[in-house]
Parts: structure tokens; C-alpha cells; sequence
């Protein structure tokens, strides 16, 4: 039978979603209804449905991806004669009778003990400053992780003791189980159960971890946040997460910041956005304001009759590009205030003004319908 991976369509690193809609798809192309008497069609349709049944099962997976076939047990169903000389091709078939797990020969497995495995990936939020995500810092962060127990270095075993070889697998770390196939008897392996693969057990373990090698503790990292990077962005540190059991590596830390809100500042991609407040009357006839900003304080020049809305940008002063040169820009927006409440002598002063320019003012009747009021008065 042919490579699951290529039955599908997909690759070796394949995910489950990829794999279950490749499937979808092959399945609605080679399903008997709609290849009526398409004999071969329907061969296709029945190997592309065991392959998912394999590929979408992780420890089914597992074992496909280490020992082919011979790893799945009765999810395969055996060599295909015709395969001998299409197909899977010799070397193939070679491996279903010698390789892997032996075969109807009773031969060994092939390999050792499978190793210690990998420990898992973490995942911790990291807060962090408007500043330092928009110039970048070294900040720490602080998980619960597993580490390499100190007092057996991460063996498991109790001081003076060794592991000792597994009785049931007598080393090898695995399992043969023999099946009948139409060519016979067909040997399969497994991890062992009782080493779970490693090939040894442990009689005396260390007091500390438990036989387990790693112990759970705190762990504070220092972590190198780059310019640039936004609530979302997510830091990837290999080797920091957990390590595996009996001296298995580490998995990685993901790191997935959170940026704090600034009270100028907002952020618009790699561009920095800010309100300037003015009143009505440094509208009308111009001003300088400082404002500050994260590289200190800008001195701003408000053009007389500048309207609300009005945006003033600084080149190359906002954010860091996290995967570019350079930075965005800094873009302040006039906000122009209007006074909701007026001393006597300020509304005295605004009427006289109005007035000057022929405006109405107040809250008496002004404009075409006062005037036409009045005719017919």
C-alpha cells in the first residue's frame, strides 16, 4: 500500500486540520456514488479512508510515522501483493517482512529504546510598557515549569542506584505481537508498557523527584522583547519549557506579550497617534504647545485658522518595525475645545465678535424664518 502521507496528499508535518480536509476532499472525489462501477476508484476510496484512520489518530500517528504499517496493527491491512512491483515499490515490502518490528521470519526490531521523551512547551503573558514595546527591553517573566532534578541529574535514580534493564522488553524498549495476515503469521511492535520504551526501569528511585528526573518549580527568565512588537505578538524561546522526564530535552517557552495603554499615545501598526487639545481661540490664531512624546517633548506649531481634525506627522518617530528598518510615524490630531461654560464678560467679548462678522448669536430668532415671521407681523 502506498504511503498514507501521499494517499492524502499532504505532507509528513502535516496538521490534524490538513489531514481531516485533504481527506474531505479525496473522499468526495473517489466515493463509490460518484464513480458508479469504477472498480479501482473504489480500491483508492477504501485506502484514502484507512490512511485518515491512521493519520488522524495521534499515537495511531505515532507509531506510523516510526514503524509504517507494522506500527498500526490491525489499522493496515497488510502488504498488497500487487504492490510488490508498483507502489510502495521492493523496498518497501523489504521493510514489511525484515525491517521494523520483523516479520513473518521472526526477525528483531529494528533501533533501541525510543529515549527519554520531550518535555512539553509552556506558555506565559508577559506585560510590558507602551515604551518598551515601542523601543524594545529585556524584561522578566516568571513560569511554573519542570527543571532537572538536582539531586539525581535527572536520572530518576536514587543515590548509588542505576536502572536496570527492563524484564519484559529485556532492553529493546519495545513489544513484539505476532498476527495472522494472508501471507501468514506477521510479527508488530510497540513501546513496551513497563519502561514505557526507555528499555530500563527504575527499582530505586531518587527520593526527590520521584523517579522522574525533573521536579516542579518556579522559574524566572529573562526575556529580550525586539522593538516594535504589539498586545498579541508572541516570542518564541527554544530549550525554555519544560524538560522531559528521566533526562529528556526541553520544550520551548512561548511568550505572548501584553501592552500596557499610554495616556498620550495610541497605536495605529508601526504609526504612533495622538489628540492635541487646543481651544477655539489658538485655532484662530495660532500657537506653539510642547508636547511630549517617547523621545521627549515636540514643540508643536499650530498655524492660525488651523481647522479641528487637522494632522500634523513627524517622520520616522513612531514605533520600531519589528520585521523592517526603521520606524512609523508620529500623527497628532487638532482636537479644537469649545467652552461650555462663559464668565459674563467672556460671552460679552464672543458676542461683540460675532457681531463684527454679521453672525446671530444667542438663542434668539436669527435667519430667513425670523425674517419672514416678521413680514407678516
Amino acid at each position: 500500500m502506498a504511503d498514507y502521507y501521499e494517499l492524502l496528499g499532504v505532507s509528513r508535518t502535516a496538521t490534524a486540520e490538513e489531514i481531516k480536509k485533504a481527506y474531505r476532499k479525496k473522499a468526495r472525489e473517489l466515493h463509490p456514488d460518484a464513480n458508479p462501477g469504477d472498480a479501482p476508484a473504489e480500491e483508492r476510496f477504501k485506502q484514502v479512508a484507512q490512511a485518515y484512520e491512521v493519520l488522524s489518530d495521534a499515537d495511531a500517528r505515532a507509531r506510523y510515522d516510526r514503524f509504517g504499517e507494522a506500527g498500526v496493527g490491525s489499522a493496515a491491512s497488510g502488504p498488497n501483493i500487487g504492490d510488490m512491483f508498483t507502489g510502495g515499490g521492493f523496498g518497501d515490502l523489504f521493510d514489511a517482512f525484515f525491517g521494523g518490528g520483523g516479520g513473518p521470519f521472526g526477525g528483531g526490531a529494528r533501533g533501541g529504546p525510543a529515549g527519554p521523551p520531550r518535555g512539553q512547551d509552556l506558555e506565559v503573558v508577559a506585560d510590558i510598557t507602551f515604551s518598551q514595546a515601542v523601543f524594545g527591553a529585556t524584561v522578566p517573566v516568571e513560569v511554573r515549569t519542570a527543571l532537572r532534578c538536582e539531586e539525581c541529574g535527572g536520572s530518576g535514580t536514587g543515590s548509588g542506584t542505576q536502572p536496570v534493564t527492563c524484564s519484559e522488553c529485556n532492553g529493546r524498549g519495545q513489544v513484539q505481537r505476532v498476527r495472522q495476515s494472508l501471507l501468514g503469521q506477521m510479527v508488530t511492535s510497540s513501546a513496551c508498557p513497563r519502561c514505557g520504551g526507555l528499555g530500563q526501569v527504575i527499582v530505586t528511585p531518587c527520593p526527590s523527584c520521584k523517579g522522574d528526573g525533573r521536579v516542579i518549580t518556579e522559574k524566572t527568565y529573562q526575556v529580550d522583547v525586539p522593538a516594535g512588537v504589539d498586545t498579541g505578538s508572541t516570542l518564541r524561546l527554544t530549550g525554555r519549557g519544560a524538560v522531559g522526564p528521566r533526562g529528556g530535552g526541553a520544550g520551548d517557552l512561548y511568550v505572548h506579550t501584553r501592552v500596557a495603554a499610554h495616556e498620550t499615545f495610541t497605536r495605529d501598526g508601526d504609526d504612533l497617534v495622538a489628540d492635541l487639545p487646543i481651544s477655539m481661540v489658538q485655532a484662530a490664531l495660532g500657537t506653539k504647545i510642547m508636547l511630549p512624546t517617547l523621545d521627549g517633548e515636540e514643540e508643536i506649531t499650530v498655524p492660525a485658522g488651523t481647522q479641528p481634525g487637522k494632522e500634523f506627522v513627524f517622520r520616522q518617530r513612531g514605533a520600531h518595525r519589528l520585521h523592517g528598518r526603521g520606524r512609523g510615524d508620529m500623527r497628532v490630531r487638532v482636537n479644537v475645545q469649545i467652552p461650555t461654560k462663559l464668565t459674563e464678560f467672556e460671552t460679552d467679548l464672543l458676542t461683540k465678535y460675532a457681531q463684527s462678522r454679521g453672525e446671530a448669536v444667542g438663542s434668539g430668532e436669527h435667519g430667513l424664518f425670523s425674517r419672514i415671521k416678521s413680514a407678516f407681523s
